[in-house]
């Protein structure tokens, strides 16, 4: 799949969305036969065959009154306390009720599968997939304090606004500033960062689905606990109760982790889009777009090739 022209809108429509999107750009490289014949057929020519402009659709429509019950799926509010260096994610503890992106995103992996659902249910639940596992690599969608610091008041290039509003800015003024000012450059180089760059070393841990401080000899082979906990959910989608996942759980305790190591860590009054901080926070910015986009492309691999079929 060839990286769609349409990036360009969607960088003028990604302020509504937690990283812009552009994880989802990545995708197309490797997705595999089965599960590009599926987003293409599922999508169809209204989002131009592509997950790219899938993406923002959740974030579009959960104001509206058909969807209001979806806004709560698109975090986690981690009870945990960034500001004192305690930064943790706890299942029952921060989604008991499974009302959060955890519970979602097995949630809508088994619908996006279920015969007995019409077309455009399905397609709804591409589009959920599609958006959590981006949300999930965004650090402040993990995280209770201030709202996911929508209510912190932080300064970016001079002017006051909300510590989610300056993260979700930073991809703008990242690729501005060290890709060309397009999305299509930034996407480019993120996928040569997995392909051959310095990324390409730490992709069998992206889809290992293991704690960072689980013994090296526990761990499994990569992408096979993926795989396993994927064919077990739908196996057992007969249930009534469908419980998070262990990934997804790993991945929201990756995000949540540099709550406490960047995202937090500023001092009141200190312009956040420039010197230490924007130089701090971007490199995890790229890291988490390329990690997301890299872990859809797996996710969806498993569920319609039955492997993640990635390099």
């Amino acid at each position: 799949m060839a990286l769609p022209t349409v990036l360009a809108f969607m960088l003028l429509v990604s302020r509504i969305s937690a990283w812009g999107n552009l994880g989802h750009e990545t995708i197309g490289y490797f997705l595999a036969p089965n599960a590009l014949a599926f987003v293409q057929t599922t999508l169809g020519s209204q989002y131009n065959f592509s997950l790219g402009p899938a993406a923002t659709w959740a974030d579009q429509v959960k104001s509206e009154p058909e969807f209001k019950w979806s806004a709560n799926l698109h975090f986690v509010d981690a009870e945990d306390s960034p500001m004192t260096g305690e930064c943790s994610v706890e299942e029952q503890r921060d989604c008991g009720d499974q009302q959060c992106i955890l519970a979602a995103i097995a949630n809508y992996t088994v619908r996006v599968t279920d015969q007995t659902l019409n077309a455009e249910q399905i397609q709804e639940a591409l589009k959920f997939i599609d958006h959590f596992l981006g949300d999930i690599g965004q650090p402040l969608h993990v995280e209770a304090v201030a709202e996911g610091g929508n209510e912190i008041s932080a300064i970016c290039l001079n002017k006051t606004t909300n510590l989610h509003a300056v993260h979700t800015g930073m991809v703008t003024q990242n690729i501005d500033l060290s890709h060309g000012g397009t999305p299509e450059t930034y996407a480019a180089d993120l996928v040569q960062q997995i392909k051959n760059g310095s990324f390409l070393a730490l992709t069998e841990d992206w889809l290992s689905c293991s704690s960072i401080t689980e013994p090296v000899f526990n761990k499994r082979a990569p992408g096979a606990q993926l795989e396993h906990e994927i064919a077990r959910l739908l196996h057992a989608r007969q249930d009534d109760t469908i419980t998070p996942l262990e990934c997804p759980l790993v991945w929201a305790r990756e995000s949540n982790a540099f709550d406490c190591t960047v995202v937090f860590d500023f001092t009141s009054g200190e312009d956040l889009c420039v010197g230490a901080y924007f130089d701090s926070a971007v490199p995890v910015i790229d890291l988490q777009l390329a990690k997301q986009g890299f872990r859809l492309a797996a996710w969806l691999n498993v569920i319609f090739d039955g492997a993640t079929s990635l390099p």
